[in-house]
């Protein structure tokens, strides 16, 4: 695992992180999930989820999504990234822009985001789509008395579920009950 000063952390303050979909002449994408924005460890190792205590990759494999572990604090490997693909996975943010806490974003920047993520759920046509935070999701996309779970309308023609956020700051979640809400949407993706 790589060690990064916090100078060294601190100057990936806004990079970006590029979107991971499978191609579409090779891949349908079923299921995008969508987290807040990238962590600084993100925009280090250019890997969505990549912060050592985060508990995304632990859960996908504990819910059958993955098949392989990910040490995404190392970056993600060519064939990390294939797998995904492969099974018709896409990670993508609200906001592209990476911050060391998510309350560093604007309501302002998280409506933006949500805007283009409609618009990229519009191109692509996920069959389902999965935003990781309630809180997030309800600032970026005006609904604020939205619950966790699937929601009644779709996105841009996606079925449309909100699942809690895998960063280890969210203490209410572990690894088992991660795993379990992320099932709900691959199940209704076609993944599992």
């Amino acid at each position: 695992m790589p060690r990064f000063t916090r100078a060294e952390l601190e100057s990936f303050h806004d990079a970006e992180v590029p979107d991971l979909l499978p191609d579409p002449a090779r891949h349908d994408l079923r299921l995008l999930f969508v987290g807040i924005n990238p962590g600084l460890w993100t925009a280090a190792t250019q890997t969505h989820f990549a912060h050592p205590v985060n508990r995304f990759y632990p859960a996908l494999l504990q819910a059958g999504i993955l098949e392989h572990p990910v040490d995404p604090s190392a970056g993600m490997t060519d064939e990390d990234r294939d797998r995904l693909r492969a099974r018709g996975i896409g990670i993508t943010n609200i906001v592209r822009r990476a911050t060391a806490r998510a309350n560093e974003l604007g309501r302002a920047e998280l409506r933006e985001g949500g805007e283009a993520l409609a618009r990229l759920v519009a191109e692509r046509a996920p069959k389902v789509v999965a935003v990781l935070g309630i809180t997030a999701y309800r600032s970026a996309f005006g609904h604020p008395k939205a619950v966790p779970g699937r929601q009644p309308e779709p996105l841009a023609g996606a079925e449309l579920w909100v699942v809690p956020n895998p960063s280890g700051l969210n203490a209410h979640e572990n690894v088992a009950s991660l795993a379990e809400a992320y099932a709900a949407p691959a199940r209704a993706a076609g993944v599992l």
